[in-house]
């Protein structure tokens, strides 16, 4: 039997308030750190499907509230991964019929990457994450992004934007995304930039890679 045994994933939880930064961090470390050694599991494939949505008097979904996603599902897919298995899952497009979901194939790997807002939100999966991370911005910084991404990239209008910002995104924010700061490691303030806090968090985890291409029982060097 070999001496090297098989280490188990590093798990980094990436959350924080929509159009904080959460998508621009994860595409730096996806881009500065090799490809092979990282897998990443976005939060948002795991928005239930709309007839499995609550709708309020005014007939909306609370798309920020952690009901609308399948946390279970998230959970029980993060533990394959850690058992090693491959995951199949379907790329959610946002609610947009004009776009063909695309089947997601998501493998094992040394360091996985867990987004989203409501990662920290269960218990049974923030202790699975071992090294937790929040982005945040100022509110009228938060604002100004989502204007411009939901307006551009996703065609919502200007009106229901702001609505679904007052009515829902603010105050779920405040009420189930913040008390995660409590419990997280490292806190980037993302209101101009953040590339010091990349690099911070590249190198950490080159040395995680590089700890974990080394065999546990290798011999000492003395």
């Amino acid at each position: 039997m070999s001496s090297e045994s098989v280490q188990a994933p590093y798990l980094v939880g990436i959350c924080g308030g929509s159009a904080s930064g959460k998508t621009f961090l994860l595409n730096q470390l996806l881009t500065q750190l090799p490809a092979s050694d990282i897998s990443l599991i976005s939060m948002d494939n795991y928005y239930k499907p709309m007839e499995e949505q609550k709708v309020d008097e005014e007939g909306l979904v609370n798309f920020d509230h952690p009901d609308s996603v399948d946390l279970d599902r998230m959970l029980a897919d993060v533990r394959k991964l850690l058992a090693g298995q491959t995951l199949h899952i379907e790329e959610y497009t946002f609610n947009n019929p004009r776009i063909v979901p695309a089947m997601l194939e998501i493998k094992p790997a040394r360091v996985i990457i867990l987004e989203g807002i409501f990662v920290f939100y269960r218990p049974e999966l923030a202790q699975l994450i071992d090294l937790k991370v929040f982005v945040e911005a100022d509110e009228h910084i938060k604002l100004s992004r989502r204007l411009r991404r939901d307006h551009t990239d996703r065609g919502y209008t200007i009106d229901s934007i702001l609505k679904d910002y007052e009515k829902y995104v603010a105050p779920m924010y405040q009420r189930f995304v913040v008390p995660a700061k409590q419990i997280c490691d490292i806190i980037v303030v993302n209101n101009r930039r953040m590339y010091k806090a990349i690099q911070v968090l590249v190198h950490h985890l080159e040395s995680v890679l590089k700890e974990k291409k080394q065999p546990r029982n290798a011999p000492s060097a003395e």
